[in-house]
């Protein structure tokens, strides 16, 4: 894994940035608060296609007037060459359902490796739109589905055959014609794990690059087959979409407690990628320079992500409230600015002061969006080799000296008090989902999943201090032969002492958790924009509003849509 310490000693010698630290980072209202920025996943995935001019073009295009059938996109990458195959089919209203427990969509659609025959089209039909119910080889690494929405498609398809332009107002309201309920890799249902999508297919060898292209390929095709279907309703009349507006048109993604569980199991994954976010921030610190433009342009982003948040539509009250004091963050922040400034730690400190969290967090977005330069190579650094080794060696008074520095956290939890304990996760049997339950239910506690990580610690720290006080020379050897259950929790101790980040510093076993937080900080390293929480426990967002188009590849790019507006209509 490639640390902080190397990627600083090789690009600025021994000079040392500041990064922000653990106990301030890592909490969970904080992650709670990240937005998209330059780092996000799928603007990285929209620079790669455009800076290497992928080619994307169909190889089949066997739709219907009302576009229903087979599409087939070859993708010729730098290193290889893909297929996209997508099957749209006639979905009745009564079949219509965007929960997990649904077995019909509009859409399905894979990710494959090399060019599909008919014979393999044939296979993947018998498969794809069956999605869990259904079974695929290791060519393919990504499966997904998509229902239309039911606000949008029918709307813009009178719209164009009609010759007008879709109302950009209703599509502020709801940002997208089609939205994606999962996005299935990493192995699942018989495809290519990621050690063979990293090793063999290195155009997708970047952390969930599979995932988001397909999304992206879902927003293409949505815009082609409106435009088709409009075509076909009324061939005098049709007028094709303006560019501006189609870009205004993202993908629709609902996502529950399933995301929320990554940021636990994958610990020094998540340090690598919060370590690279505030390895950015740190250098934008300390080498970005700040003239009359630079001046000018974080007061544009700043005005930018106070319009997009403002034009961000939700009925929920508490994602009502966190838009209001991000919009009144901005103007607070704009004053300041108009004041002047020669540091960035003084925004930094001044937001600290008088901003919300996601206010904080976006002024952290804007200033990254400043700086390419000193930001975007970061993008390569998003991977980690994922084993949390044992050291049996190790003294178990080092051990002792580990948890009290690195999760001092945890032992300040009061895990007796009334509630801390109550909240449990478990896998749902029936859809292999995670939900929450209560402990007050004995028989689904006997299913939960380990991810209280801070009362792990105080459990093993506490067995620790006792077996240290009888045995104060002997290894974590011998204390794992005295304790074989706490195996896993040593692991992890002793593993993520060599990381900067990675823990989240909450008790995820409250009463009060707010799973939202995690949902919201996972989206927000894809680059999820237009939160719309439905409850406390799932979310409505938009994916790649704002995107350049496929079309466009080859021209000019202007790497330019962090926190898109609506267009001027």
């Amino acid at each position: 894994m490639t640390t902080n310490a190397a990627i600083q000693s090789s690009l600025w010698g021994e000079n040392s940035l500041p990064l922000r630290p653990a106990s301030q980072v890592m909490k969970l209202e904080r992650l709670g608060a990240y937005h998209q920025s330059r780092l996000s996943f799928m603007r990285t995935l929209v620079r790669r296609i455009f800076r290497e001019r992928w080619k994307i073009e169909p190889a089949l295009f066997n739709l219907d007037h009302e576009g229903y059938g087979t599409v087939v996109y070859e993708v010729q990458a730098p290193h290889g060459l893909f297929s996209f195959v997508l099957f749209s089919d006639y979905l009745s209203p009564d079949e219509r359902n965007d929960r997990v427990i649904a077995t019909k969509w509009d859409l399905t659609m894979a990710l494959v490796e090399g060019k599909v025959d008919q014979e393999y089209i044939e296979k993947l039909r018998e498969n794809v739109p069956k999605q869990e119910a259904g079974r695929v080889d290791a060519r393919v690494f990504v499966l997904s589905r998509a229902n239309r929405s039911a606000r949008n498609f029918d709307y813009v398809v009178n719209q164009l055959a009609a010759g007008e332009q879709p109302d950009v107002a209703k599509i502020v309201e709801v940002g997208y014609l089609y939205r994606t309920t999962a996005v299935y890799g990493s192995g699942k249902l018989g495809m290519a794990d990621w050690e063979k999508v990293r090793e063999k297919h290195k155009d997708f060898a970047r952390p969930f690059a599979g995932e988001m292209f397909v999304c992206l390929m879902l927003r293409n095709f949505s815009l082609l087959q409106v435009e088709h279907i409009a075509r076909h309703k009324s061939p005098d009349t049709f007028n094709p979409m303006k560019p501006e507006i189609k870009r205004y048109f993202g993908i629709g993604n609902s996502t529950g407690l399933g995301m929320a569980p990554y940021l636990v199991n994958h610990p020094l994954l998540i340090n690598q990628w919060i370590e690279m976010r505030e390895l950015a921030l740190a250098r934008v610190r300390v080498l970005g320079s700040i003239n009359q433009q630079v001046r000018e342009t974080i007061s544009q982003l700043i005005d930018r992500s106070a319009q997009h948040t403002l034009e961000t539509l939700t009925e929920d009250e508490w994602q009502t409230n966190n838009n209001k004091a991000v919009i009144d963050d901005m103007a607070s922040l704009k004053s300041r600015i108009e004041c002047g400034f020669d540091r960035w730690d003084e925004l930094l400190e001044y937001s600290e002061q008088h901003c919300s969290l996601q206010g904080q967090e976006m002024l952290v977005s804007c200033m990254l969006e400043i700086y390419p330069e000193l930001v975007d190579e970061l993008e390569d650094f998003h991977s980690a080799e994922e084993f949390l080794d044992l050291d049996p060696l190790m003294p178990a008074e080092q051990l002792k000296d580990i948890i009290e520095n690195s999760y001092d956290w945890a032992l300040a939890i009061d895990f007796d008090a009334e509630g801390a304990r109550e909240t449990y996760w478990y896998r749902s049997e029936e859809k292999m989902e995670p939900r929450l339950g209560s402990v007050a239910d004995i028989e689904g506690k006997k299913k939960q999943m380990a991810l209280g990580v801070g009362y792990a610690v105080r459990k093993c720290y506490n067995q620790l201090i006792e077996y240290i006080a009888q045995n104060p020379e002997d290894t974590t050897a011998r204390f794992m032969v005295a304790h074989p259950k706490l195996r896993g929790i040593v692991r992890r101790i002793q593993g993520m002492n060599r990381c900067v980040y990675g823990d989240i510093q909450a008790n995820l076993l409250d009463r009060e958790v707010l799973p939202m937080h995690l949902l919201r900080a996972k989206l927000a390293f894809f680059g999820v924009s237009k939160f719309d929480p439905r409850s406390r426990l799932w979310v409505r967002n938009t994916m790649f509003q704002g995107a350049p188009l496929l079309e466009e590849i080859g021209q000019t790019f202007n790497d330019d849509w962090f926190m898109p507006l609506a267009p001027k209509q």
